[in-house]
């Protein structure tokens, strides 16, 4: 079984505040040019994405160049629904492995494309943060707009050590009750500090 954890592009998507709008246009018409074509207009970090090293740190890497198994790997889910911050607890030693892709559900997501939205997310502590890169994870994935506010210092933290984000994450609740699943977070390959992508969760058990 496989869970979309994506949230579908449309036109006007949810941006980070001050970022240029995004558009979905549709420019050309089956009835009279007997094709169909769209045209996106759009930031990196528009919808469902992933942050690469370069976003927030001086690193050379574009997402391009980063290998594929960075972006595929045995998931983990931490439920901190109801948290305003997102702290450690001592039980997650339990639930996440080194190498494991993170996923936090703070269930923001039912908010999206409100101005609740943009705002009011829950963020992580940084003491949270240090955990994760202690255990040497390969990413965290969110269902917030960022694990974060400016100036952000959690995805310093995070990209400096060589884990990706992913945000704005949608049906994690899905996986509340999975004992082993699999992530797969491809973004497109693009030249770039960031990429949207396609994250589904592939369900082992």
């Amino acid at each position: 079984m496989y869970i979309d954890l994506t949230q579908t592009f449309t036109d006007s998507m949810p941006v980070y505040p001050g970022d240029e709008q995004s558009h979905l246009t549709h420019v050309n018409f089956f009835e009279s040019d007997k094709y169909n074509n769209y045209k996106i207009i759009s930031g990196m970090h528009v919808g469902t994405h992933i942050d690469g090293p370069m976003h927030l740190t001086n690193s050379p890497l574009f997402l391009s160049d980063i290998n594929l198994d960075s972006f595929i790997g045995k998931g983990c889910l931490i439920d901190v629904a109801g948290q305003k911050k997102i702290r450690w607890d001592e039980s997650y030693n339990q639930i996440i492995q080194e190498g494991f892709i993170v996923l936090i559900y703070t269930g923001h997501s039912r908010h999206f494309g409100s101005p609740e939205y943009l705002k009011d997310y829950p963020d992580m502590d940084p003491a949270f943060a240090e955990k994760l890169i202690d255990l040497k994870v390969k990413m965290v994935g969110i269902d917030t707009l960022s694990p974060d506010f400016a100036p952000h210092e959690i995805h310093k933290m995070l990209l400096s050590n060589h884990i990706l984000i992913a945000e704005n994450l949608t049906n994690l609740e899905k996986l509340i009750n999975i004992n082993s699943f699999e992530v797969i977070a491809l973004p497109l390959k693009v030249k770039a500090d960031s990429g949207p992508a396609r994250i589904i969760a592939r369900v082992l058990s």
